[in-house]
């Protein structure tokens, strides 16, 4: 059966990406873009954490009234600013990288994990020791690739992607495994991937194999 999900972004790029990765399946996308309220969080001395939760509570509220079957938000920082005890919606709301920080709470080993944008660090660290907090402790080292973000924030999607290859390449001989936190960020990971056969975590694939099993979503081919 074909599931209507709603989907929420903070940058139109971040459509390609998912109608890609789930393109093997019976889905109807309605996408939200709204980069906004992260241009007001971080320009506008004014607008409180407060009003970042108020605006995101209305997107998702209207985003709910479309009648979808899910709501999909893929802005880490929109996560951050969602108070879900203000909500009473009868449809699940999927975080993206919920999956993917299942799967670094697993590995019992120290690793990195790689941010282009440093405005998504800290809300995003602070979510993922909340959801480490289970396990014990989980050790891992959060790096950033410099003056890399800005290339896609300007369009230019392959140069954006070679400068994380580039970095990637500096860690031929990291033992500890490496993931990339951004949705952005898993084109160039992948191939990395296909280049090296090492293998890079990304909050995409993780979000794919839990959306299958927590919508039932049906594939196109009929299997």
């Amino acid at each position: 059966m074909k599931k209507r999900i709603g989907c929420l972004h903070a940058h139109y790029t971040n459509i390609e990406y998912i109608e890609t990765a789930f393109s093997k399946f019976d889905i109807e996308w309605l996408h939200f873009v709204d980069p906004g309220l992260m241009q007001r969080v971080s320009t506008d001395e004014n607008f409180k954490d407060s009003d970042a939760q108020k605006r995101v509570k209305q997107q998702v509220e209207w985003i709910a009234e479309c009648r979808v079957d899910a709501i999909l938000i893929t802005c880490t920082n929109y996560i951050a600013f969602l108070n879900e005890e203000q909500l009473s919606l009868p449809m699940p709301i999927i975080k993206i990288d919920e999956p993917y920080f299942e799967q670094i709470c697993q590995l019992q080993q120290p690793q990195m994990i790689l941010f282009t944008n440093p405005a998504t660090v800290e809300g995003t660290v602070k979510r993922l020791n909340a959801q480490a907090e289970k396990y014990g402790a989980v050790d891992f080292e959060v790096t950033i690739i410099d003056n890399a973000f800005e290339f896609i924030m300007q369009g230019l999607g392959e140069r954006y992607n070679q400068e994380i290859l580039n970095f990637l390449y500096q860690f031929n001989n990291e033992n500890r495994p490496m993931s990339v936190a951004q949705l952005s960020m898993v084109e160039a990971a992948k191939l990395y991937e296909l280049q090296t056969g090492k293998t890079i975590l990304n909050p995409l694939d993780a979000l794919v194999d839990s959306m299958i099993n927590q919508l039932e979503l049906s594939s196109l081919s009929g299997l």
